[in-house]
Protein backbone atom coordinates (compact mmCIF):
# COMPACT_ATOMS: atom_id res chain seq x y z
CA UNK A 1 0.00 0.00 0.00
CA UNK A 2 2.78 2.45 0.96
CA UNK A 3 4.71 1.71 -2.22
CA UNK A 4 1.63 2.16 -4.41
CA UNK A 5 0.77 5.43 -2.67
CA UNK A 6 4.29 6.71 -3.22
CA UNK A 7 4.23 5.76 -6.91
CA UNK A 8 0.99 7.69 -7.39
CA UNK A 9 2.28 10.68 -5.40
CA UNK A 10 5.81 10.87 -6.77
CA UNK A 11 5.01 13.09 -9.77
CA UNK A 12 3.48 15.78 -7.57
CA UNK A 13 6.28 15.36 -5.02
CA UNK A 14 8.77 15.84 -7.84
CA UNK A 15 6.97 19.01 -8.92
CA UNK A 16 7.24 20.35 -5.36
CA UNK A 17 10.94 19.44 -5.30
CA UNK A 18 11.50 21.22 -8.64
CA UNK A 19 9.81 24.37 -7.32
CA UNK A 20 12.07 24.32 -4.27
CA UNK A 21 15.14 23.66 -6.43
CA UNK A 22 14.30 26.63 -8.66
CA UNK A 23 13.83 28.71 -5.55
CA UNK A 24 17.25 27.64 -4.28
CA UNK A 25 18.86 28.47 -7.63
CA UNK A 26 17.58 32.02 -7.28
CA UNK A 27 18.13 32.52 -3.57
CA UNK A 28 21.55 30.95 -2.97
CA UNK A 29 23.68 33.09 -5.34
CA UNK A 30 21.74 36.29 -4.65
CA UNK A 31 21.77 35.56 -0.93
CA UNK A 32 25.55 35.18 -0.96
CA UNK A 33 25.85 38.45 -2.90
CA UNK A 34 23.55 40.25 -0.47
CA UNK A 35 25.40 38.93 2.58
CA UNK A 36 28.71 40.00 1.03
CA UNK A 37 27.40 43.53 0.36
CA UNK A 38 26.00 43.74 3.90
CA UNK A 39 29.39 42.94 5.45
CA UNK A 40 31.45 44.90 2.90
CA UNK A 41 29.47 48.09 3.55
CA UNK A 42 29.75 47.64 7.30
CA UNK A 43 25.99 47.69 7.80
CA UNK A 44 26.28 45.63 10.97
CA UNK A 45 27.88 48.69 12.58
CA UNK A 46 24.80 50.72 11.65
CA UNK A 47 22.78 48.55 13.99
CA UNK A 48 24.92 49.51 16.97
CA UNK A 49 24.03 52.12 19.56
CA UNK A 50 26.29 54.72 17.92
CA UNK A 51 25.97 54.40 14.12
CA UNK A 52 28.08 56.61 11.85
CA UNK A 53 26.62 59.58 9.99
CA UNK A 54 26.97 57.69 6.69
CA UNK A 55 24.77 54.79 7.84
CA UNK A 56 21.58 56.25 6.42
CA UNK A 57 23.07 56.52 2.94
CA UNK A 58 24.59 53.04 3.14
CA UNK A 59 21.32 51.44 4.21
CA UNK A 60 19.40 53.28 1.49
CA UNK A 61 21.95 52.20 -1.15
CA UNK A 62 21.78 48.57 0.03
CA UNK A 63 17.98 48.50 -0.05
CA UNK A 64 17.85 50.20 -3.45
CA UNK A 65 20.34 47.70 -4.88
CA UNK A 66 18.28 44.69 -3.81
CA UNK A 67 14.84 46.26 -3.94
CA UNK A 68 13.75 44.32 -7.04
CA UNK A 69 14.66 41.03 -5.39
CA UNK A 70 12.89 41.97 -2.18
CA UNK A 71 9.74 42.77 -4.14
CA UNK A 72 10.05 39.50 -6.06
CA UNK A 73 10.21 37.43 -2.90
CA UNK A 74 6.91 38.91 -1.77
CA UNK A 75 5.29 36.76 -4.49
CA UNK A 76 6.81 33.62 -2.97
CA UNK A 77 3.88 33.57 -0.58
CA UNK A 78 1.95 31.89 -3.42
CA UNK A 79 4.31 28.90 -3.45
CA UNK A 80 2.87 27.17 -0.33
CA UNK A 81 -0.60 27.26 -1.86
CA UNK A 82 0.68 25.99 -5.20
CA UNK A 83 2.53 23.10 -3.54
CA UNK A 84 -0.43 22.22 -1.33
CA UNK A 85 -2.94 22.19 -4.18
CA UNK A 86 -0.57 20.17 -6.38
CA UNK A 87 -0.12 17.51 -3.70
CA UNK A 88 -3.91 17.04 -3.56
CA UNK A 89 -3.99 15.99 -7.23
CA UNK A 90 -3.34 12.20 -6.93
CA UNK A 91 -6.18 11.70 -4.45
CA UNK A 92 -8.64 13.66 -6.60
CA UNK A 93 -7.47 11.93 -9.78
CA UNK A 94 -8.09 8.53 -8.18
CA UNK A 95 -11.68 9.55 -7.50
CA UNK A 96 -12.14 11.09 -10.95
CA UNK A 97 -10.80 8.07 -12.82
CA UNK A 98 -12.38 5.47 -10.52
CA UNK A 99 -9.11 3.62 -9.89
CA UNK A 100 -9.90 3.53 -6.16
CA UNK A 101 -12.44 0.76 -6.85
CA UNK A 102 -9.67 -1.70 -7.72
CA UNK A 103 -7.89 -1.03 -4.42
CA UNK A 104 -11.13 -1.42 -2.48
CA UNK A 105 -11.76 -4.84 -4.00
CA UNK A 106 -8.43 -6.06 -2.64
CA UNK A 107 -7.59 -6.74 0.98
CA UNK A 108 -7.17 -3.02 1.74
CA UNK A 109 -10.03 -1.44 3.68
CA UNK A 110 -11.45 1.94 2.75
CA UNK A 111 -10.19 3.46 5.95
CA UNK A 112 -6.65 2.20 5.48
CA UNK A 113 -6.60 3.30 1.84
CA UNK A 114 -7.81 6.80 2.72
CA UNK A 115 -5.36 7.15 5.63
CA UNK A 116 -2.43 6.07 3.47
CA UNK A 117 -3.43 8.30 0.57
CA UNK A 118 -3.73 11.36 2.81
CA UNK A 119 -0.80 10.85 5.19
CA UNK A 120 1.90 11.08 2.51
CA UNK A 121 0.84 14.42 0.98
CA UNK A 122 0.51 15.90 4.47
CA UNK A 123 4.08 14.87 5.30
CA UNK A 124 5.40 16.15 1.97
CA UNK A 125 3.52 19.44 2.45
CA UNK A 126 5.06 20.01 5.88
CA UNK A 127 8.54 19.06 4.66
CA UNK A 128 8.32 21.29 1.57
CA UNK A 129 7.15 24.26 3.63
CA UNK A 130 9.98 23.72 6.13
CA UNK A 131 12.59 23.72 3.35
CA UNK A 132 11.13 26.90 1.88
CA UNK A 133 11.13 28.61 5.27
CA UNK A 134 14.78 27.72 5.86
CA UNK A 135 15.81 28.99 2.42
CA UNK A 136 14.00 32.31 2.64
CA UNK A 137 14.93 32.91 6.29
CA UNK A 138 18.61 32.52 5.40
CA UNK A 139 18.25 34.66 2.25
CA UNK A 140 16.49 37.54 3.98
CA UNK A 141 18.90 37.56 6.93
CA UNK A 142 20.67 40.85 6.08
CA UNK A 143 17.40 42.56 5.17
CA UNK A 144 15.74 41.39 8.38
CA UNK A 145 18.58 42.81 10.46
CA UNK A 146 17.86 46.23 8.97
CA UNK A 147 14.07 46.11 8.71
CA UNK A 148 12.87 43.35 10.99
CA UNK A 149 10.81 40.34 9.96
CA UNK A 150 7.33 41.54 10.72
CA UNK A 151 6.80 43.31 7.41
CA UNK A 152 4.51 41.31 5.14
CA UNK A 153 7.23 40.02 2.79
CA UNK A 154 9.30 38.53 5.62
CA UNK A 155 6.45 37.54 7.90
CA UNK A 156 4.69 35.36 5.30
CA UNK A 157 7.82 33.31 4.56
CA UNK A 158 9.51 33.03 7.95
CA UNK A 159 8.58 31.55 11.29
CA UNK A 160 6.15 28.66 10.86
CA UNK A 161 3.14 30.22 9.16
CA UNK A 162 4.05 28.90 5.68
CA UNK A 163 3.43 25.37 7.01
CA UNK A 164 -0.14 26.37 7.78
CA UNK A 165 -0.50 27.95 4.34
CA UNK A 166 0.69 24.77 2.60
CA UNK A 167 -1.60 22.50 4.60
CA UNK A 168 -4.50 24.85 3.92
CA UNK A 169 -3.86 24.66 0.16
CA UNK A 170 -3.76 20.86 0.42
CA UNK A 171 -6.93 20.67 2.48
CA UNK A 172 -8.83 23.04 0.22
CA UNK A 173 -7.81 21.06 -2.87
CA UNK A 174 -8.91 17.78 -1.28
CA UNK A 175 -12.23 19.11 0.02
CA UNK A 176 -13.28 20.61 -3.30
CA UNK A 177 -11.87 17.67 -5.25
CA UNK A 178 -13.77 14.93 -3.42
CA UNK A 179 -17.06 16.71 -4.14
CA UNK A 180 -16.40 17.84 -7.70
CA UNK A 181 -14.19 14.94 -8.88
CA UNK A 182 -12.76 17.00 -11.72
CA UNK A 183 -9.13 17.40 -10.80
CA UNK A 184 -8.11 20.27 -13.09
CA UNK A 185 -11.16 22.42 -12.35
CA UNK A 186 -11.32 21.60 -8.63
CA UNK A 187 -7.65 22.31 -7.99
CA UNK A 188 -7.79 25.56 -9.97
CA UNK A 189 -10.72 26.74 -7.88
CA UNK A 190 -8.87 25.62 -4.74
CA UNK A 191 -5.84 27.75 -5.64
CA UNK A 192 -8.05 30.76 -6.32
CA UNK A 193 -9.70 30.15 -2.94
CA UNK A 194 -6.27 30.00 -1.32
CA UNK A 195 -5.32 33.38 -2.80
CA UNK A 196 -8.61 34.97 -1.69
CA UNK A 197 -8.21 33.59 1.83
CA UNK A 198 -4.65 34.89 2.04
CA UNK A 199 -5.67 38.37 0.87
CA UNK A 200 -8.48 38.44 3.42
CA UNK A 201 -6.18 37.43 6.28
CA UNK A 202 -3.31 39.72 5.23
CA UNK A 203 -5.47 42.79 4.71
CA UNK A 204 -8.08 42.48 7.46
CA UNK A 205 -7.97 39.53 9.84
CA UNK A 206 -4.30 39.48 10.87
CA UNK A 207 -4.44 42.67 12.92
CA UNK A 208 -7.37 41.17 14.82
CA UNK A 209 -5.65 37.90 15.72
CA UNK A 210 -3.44 39.76 18.20
CA UNK A 211 -4.59 43.13 19.50
CA UNK A 212 -2.48 45.90 17.91
CA UNK A 213 -0.94 48.73 19.89
CA UNK A 214 -1.90 52.38 19.63
CA UNK A 215 0.50 55.30 19.72
CA UNK A 216 0.26 59.08 19.55
CA UNK A 217 3.18 61.43 18.94
CA UNK A 218 3.33 65.17 18.54
CA UNK A 219 5.88 67.30 16.72
CA UNK A 220 6.19 71.04 16.34
CA UNK A 221 6.10 72.98 13.10
CA UNK A 222 9.88 73.15 13.07
CA UNK A 223 9.98 69.40 12.39
CA UNK A 224 6.98 69.31 10.08
CA UNK A 225 9.02 68.32 7.01
CA UNK A 226 9.80 64.89 8.48
CA UNK A 227 8.09 62.16 10.40
CA UNK A 228 7.94 62.46 14.19
CA UNK A 229 10.34 60.60 16.44
CA UNK A 230 8.89 57.19 17.13
CA UNK A 231 9.52 54.74 19.96
CA UNK A 232 11.67 51.74 19.21
CA UNK A 233 8.63 49.47 19.32
CA UNK A 234 7.24 51.04 16.16
CA UNK A 235 10.24 50.20 14.04
CA UNK A 236 9.96 46.85 12.24
CA UNK A 237 6.18 46.89 12.56
CA UNK A 238 3.00 46.41 10.62
CA UNK A 239 1.42 49.87 10.57
CA UNK A 240 -2.32 49.47 10.01
CA UNK A 241 -3.33 53.12 10.17
CA UNK A 242 -1.64 56.46 10.46
CA UNK A 243 -3.69 59.62 10.87
CA UNK A 244 -2.24 63.10 11.06
CA UNK A 245 -4.05 65.89 12.88
CA UNK A 246 -3.20 69.60 13.22
CA UNK A 247 -3.79 71.14 16.62
CA UNK A 248 -3.55 74.75 17.82
CA UNK A 249 -1.55 77.44 16.06
CA UNK A 250 -2.01 81.02 14.89
CA UNK A 251 -0.93 83.08 11.92
CA UNK A 252 -0.94 82.18 8.23
CA UNK A 253 0.03 78.76 7.02
CA UNK A 254 2.80 78.50 4.45
CA UNK A 255 3.64 75.77 1.95
CA UNK A 256 0.85 73.58 3.24
CA UNK A 257 2.19 73.59 6.82
CA UNK A 258 0.16 74.54 9.89
CA UNK A 259 0.31 78.06 11.29
CA UNK A 260 2.88 79.21 13.84
CA UNK A 261 2.68 77.46 17.14
CA UNK A 262 0.72 74.55 15.67
CA UNK A 263 1.73 70.95 16.16
CA UNK A 264 1.26 67.76 14.19
CA UNK A 265 -0.15 64.78 16.03
CA UNK A 266 0.32 61.28 14.63
CA UNK A 267 -2.10 58.56 15.69
CA UNK A 268 -0.74 55.12 14.76
CA UNK A 269 -2.17 51.61 15.10
CA UNK A 270 0.58 49.01 14.70
CA UNK A 271 1.87 45.54 15.49
CA UNK A 272 5.39 45.78 17.00
CA UNK A 273 8.22 43.34 16.36
CA UNK A 274 7.54 41.68 19.72
CA UNK A 275 4.20 40.43 18.31
CA UNK A 276 5.91 38.34 15.61
CA UNK A 277 5.58 34.96 17.34
CA UNK A 278 2.11 35.52 18.84
CA UNK A 279 0.91 36.46 15.35
CA UNK A 280 2.71 33.48 13.80
CA UNK A 281 1.22 31.02 16.28
CA UNK A 282 -2.29 32.46 15.93
CA UNK A 283 -2.21 32.52 12.13
CA UNK A 284 -0.57 29.10 11.82
CA UNK A 285 -3.20 27.68 14.14
CA UNK A 286 -5.95 29.28 12.04
CA UNK A 287 -4.71 27.88 8.71
CA UNK A 288 -3.53 24.50 10.04
CA UNK A 289 -6.76 24.04 12.01
CA UNK A 290 -8.87 24.87 8.96
CA UNK A 291 -6.72 22.49 6.92
CA UNK A 292 -7.31 19.68 9.44
CA UNK A 293 -11.06 20.20 9.20
CA UNK A 294 -10.93 20.18 5.39
CA UNK A 295 -8.77 17.05 5.25
CA UNK A 296 -10.99 15.21 7.72
CA UNK A 297 -14.02 16.27 5.69
CA UNK A 298 -12.38 14.89 2.52
CA UNK A 299 -11.67 11.61 4.32
CA UNK A 300 -15.24 11.36 5.67
CA UNK A 301 -16.83 12.21 2.33
CA UNK A 302 -14.69 9.64 0.54
CA UNK A 303 -15.45 6.97 3.13
CA UNK A 304 -19.17 7.58 3.38
CA UNK A 305 -20.25 9.05 0.03
CA UNK A 306 -17.97 7.41 -2.52
CA UNK A 307 -19.02 4.17 -4.21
Amino acid sequence: MTWVTWRLQRTETTIAAILLALLALLLVPTGLSMASAFHHDGLAHCLSANPSNACGEKITAFQTRFDTLFNLTNWFTLIPGLIGVTLAAPFVLDLEQGTYRLAWTQSISRRRWIAGKLALPVLVAVGSAAVMILLITWWRGPYVQLNGRIDTGSYDSEGIVAIGYTLFGLGLGLAIGVIWRRAAAALTIAFVGYVIARIFVDSWLRDRLVSPLHGTWTMTQAAAHGKPPQPAALYHAFVYSENIGIHGGSGPAEAGLPGKGASLTYHVIYQPASHFWPLQLAETGLFAGTAAVLILFAAWWTHERTF
